[in-house]
Formats: C-alpha cells, sequence, structure tokens
C-alpha cells in the first residue's frame, strides 16, 4: 500500500505542479495596454515601463524615469464534461462548468535613464498562474483510484526581473537582465483507500533563475522593431507532503521551456499605427517531470507553440489612444503528447480592446480587456501503474472533454517622471 500511495502521490504532484506552465495557463496579463492590443508588438512599442517584461533592450527608447502599476483580473472559465473513470468497472463522474477560478494579478515596473546610452529596470509581474478544482467531478466524494484525477490546486509564479539597456546608435540597442521566479502552490488529491485520509495535501514552493536579452532597431520614430529571447530555468520545488509517508517524493525538477519573440511598430497615418507580435515557446523541453532522486514521475512530449498576433492604435487625440487585437495562441498537445484533465489545453483565439487617458501631463490611465475562447478536446488520461505484490497493474484511465475560456480585466497607471 505504501508503494501504491507514493505512486500515486507523485502523479498528483505532477499533474498539479504542470499546470502553472501549461501553454493553457501561460498568463498573457503582464500590462493593460498588452492586453488591450493582444500584445501585438509590446516587445517595441514602450508606451509605457511594463515593456521590461517583454523586451528590456525597450528600455534605451525612455528618456525620463517612468513607472507602472497595474494589475489584471483573470476570469476562467473550465468545463469539463461526459467525465468517465474507466477502471475494473467504469464509472460516470458527471461534468462539472465551474473547475476555473477568478485570479488577480499585480504587476509593477521600473524604468530609469542613466544618461542617453544606458538604462536600468527593475520589475515584479507573473507569466504563470492556475486555480483549478475538479473534484466536484466525485460529487460523492467516493474513495477510489479515480480520485489521482480529481481535486483542487492553487499555483502562483512571480517573476522579479533586473535588466540594463545599452543604446549602440541611434538605431539598434541591446538589453539583458536576469530573472529569478518563485513559485507556489497548494494542492489537494481525494483518498483512494477508504478511512486513510487524503492522498495528497502539500504545501510547495521553489525558486529558479533564469535571464532574458533583446534588440531593437529603429528605422526611424514611426517604424521600429524588437526580439527577445527569454531562458526559462528548471525550478526545483521542495514541498511539505502530508499523508502515506512521501518523504521520498519533497523536491522535483520541472523544467520550464524558453520563449522567444518578434515585434514590429508601424505608424501608418497621422493617428494610426499597426503592430504585431509572433512568439515561439519551446514546450518540447517540457517532455518529463523527474523527483529529486532521478524517478521519472509523469511523461508529458508536449509540442513546440507559435502565437501570432496583430493589433492597431488610434491616438484619437492628446489625450486619448485606442487600441484593438487578436491573437491566435497554440496548444502543446500534439500527437504524441500525453494529455490530461487536469490541463484542458485548446488553440485558444484571442479577442481585446483597450483604451490609455492621459490625464495630466505626466500620469496615463490603461484600461484592458480581453475574451479567451478555447476549443473542446477530447482526452484520454492514463493513470499510474502500481505494483502491489503480483506485478505492474493499471489503475485505469479517465475520459472527458474539456474547454477553457477566460475574460481578463485590467488596469494600470503610469507616472512618468
Amino acid at each position: 500500500m505504501k508503494h501504491t500511495s507514493k505512486t500515486l502521490i507523485a502523479l498528483a504532484i505532477a499533474a498539479a505542479t504542470s499546470q502553472a506552465h501549461a501553454a493553457g495557463f501561460q498568463l498573457n496579463s503582464q500590462s493593460a495596454t498588452g492586453i488591450g492590443r493582444a500584445f501585438a508588438g509590446d516587445a517595441v512599442i514602450a508606451d509605457n515601463a511594463s515593456v521590461l517584461s517583454r523586451n528590456p533592450a525597450a528600455m534605451a527608447m525612455f528618456d525620463r524615469p517612468e513607472l507602472s502599476v497595474g494589475a489584471a483580473i483573470a476570469d476562467v472559465k473550465i468545463k469539463v464534461s461526459d467525465a468517465v473513470y474507466h477502471g475494473l468497472i467504469d464509472s460516470n463522474l458527471g461534468s462539472i462548468d465551474d473547475a476555473g477560478s477568478t485570479k488577480v494579478i499585480p504587476n509593477i515596473y521600473y524604468i530609469h535613464p542613466i544618461n542617453n546610452k544606458w538604462a536600468v529596470g527593475v520589475a515584479a509581474f507573473s507569466n504563470f498562474g492556475t486555480g483549478t478544482d475538479t473534484s466536484g467531478l466525485n460529487s460523492a466524494n467516493s474513495p477510489g483510484f479515480q480520485n489521482q484525477f480529481l481535486g483542487n490546486t492553487e499555483l502562483t509564479t512571480i517573476n522579479f526581473n533586473a535588466s540594463v539597456s545599452y543604446r549602440i546608435n541611434e538605431q539598434l540597442s541591446l538589453g539583458a537582465g536576469i530573472d529569478i521566479i518563485h513559485g507556489a502552490g497548494e494542492i489537494h488529491r481525494g483518498e483512494a483507500i477508504p478511512t486513510t485520509g487524503s492522498l495528497l495535501d502539500v504545501d510547495a514552493d521553489g525558486i529558479g533563475i533564469g535571464g532574458i536579452v533583446g534588440a531593437t532597431y529603429e528605422l526611424n520614430k514611426d517604424h521600429r522593431f524588437g526580439l527577445s529571447y527569454r531562458f526559462s530555468p528548471t525550478v526545483n520545488a521542495s514541498g511539505d507532503v502530508k499523508k502515506f509517508g512521501a518523504t521520498g517524493l519533497d523536491e522535483i525538477d520541472v523544467p520550464v521551456p524558453d520563449i522567444f519573440q518578434i515585434a514590429g511598430y508601424h505608424k501608418v497615418a497621422s493617428q494610426v499605427a499597426l503592430h504585431y507580435t509572433a512568439q515561439w515557446t519551446g514546450w518540447s523541453e517540457f517532455d518529463r517531470i523527474s523527483s529529486n532522486g532521478g524517478e521519472e514521475i509523469k511523461v508529458y512530449n508536449w509540442d513546440d507553440s507559435w502565437l501570432f498576433s496583430v493589433g492597431a492604435t488610434y491616438y484619437l487625440n492628446p489625450q486619448w489612444e485606442l487600441r484593438v487585437g487578436y491573437m491566435h495562441d497554440q496548444g502543446v498537445v500534439g500527437g504524441n503528447s500525453e494529455p490530461s484533465i487536469s490541463i484542458p489545453d485548446s488553440d485558444r483565439n484571442w479577442y481585446t480592446a483597450g483604451a490609455s487617458w492621459h490625464f495630466s501631463k505626466n500620469s496615463t490611465v490603461d484600461f484592458g480587456l480581453a475574451v479567451v475562447r478555447g476549443k473542446d478536446v477530447n482526452v484520454v488520461e492514463q493513470g499510474a501503474t502500481v505494483d502491489l505484490g503480483g506485478g505492474p497493474i493499471s489503475t485505469g484511465a479517465l475520459s472527458a472533454t474539456t474547454n477553457s475560456n477566460a475574460i481578463y480585466y485590467s488596469l494600470q497607471y503610469n507616472y512618468r517622471f
């Protein structure tokens, strides 16, 4: 029984931890201006200090210190339909339409030009986070191996960044920065054997060190390009695992993918600008999660993914700017991937709008709204394989149809010193 419990705990930790890094839960919420234009051109537009989250080289375009403070509300709706546990006897677990949750995601950025060549900046923002609860699929709260798939998860990451930029000439600027990423989570899974208590209760957190490099090229003030490459770390997370003697799994290594993006901005008329972004995320690096002892916990074999976004800004008058955007974000689960009920991943389409109000000489308020729509996906997730003394056996599988949608609301204040 001890070996069974350890295996199921390992699987639950892997599934829950991966939610923070799945493309379906990757947070595009770093600024209200970015949300309003679907982050099209965000690595080079540099209309406020939040550009630091996308490209440190763009700090070279600031001639005065600037502070940006904001928050986004992510209202995530996750539906799991027609769930069936396939064990010795198939069990219909029903459907739920409220597996998602609402999160408040704050951010803060400060850019300080030192002279006409050098600038520095610091920031705190989030790239990943989720809150899901699929325990409603086991409405009777009955024990069983189906509980390895069901439960609630609360996960957040915070990216602390410090960066520097250098202007080589009027056209070319370079930048680099260091990322300190802190992740924390609470994970719970129900009981597998009657009267033995919860399968999993964990408080876990960890830190990883990464970095970012970037460049901008300005043809002139109305036409410019930017690119960046974020080197993401392997996060080592340690946890307080309760129940079933899980001391052997007190640490796990979670590889986080690198991110590359290229962006452009073009002011095509006196009041109109067009902008765009293409972003690649190297999810194929996230092939598996391993324990601190090197034990393979869960295989994913995800695919690399791209997102493409286009946007437009209308400079209505000196007080107001209006913006719209569209993004297509590819999912990461392909033909060789291992799908999971806890990761309702699919291609997603973003429809966004926003505005900026320059209510004084140095102060601006930004508003952003995004409606995100995913697709229905049929998922079959395989359970753990355990050895009860007579050889390895499967603990079953869970099939369901998943769908994930979201609405982002964002507000931001900018002050130029």
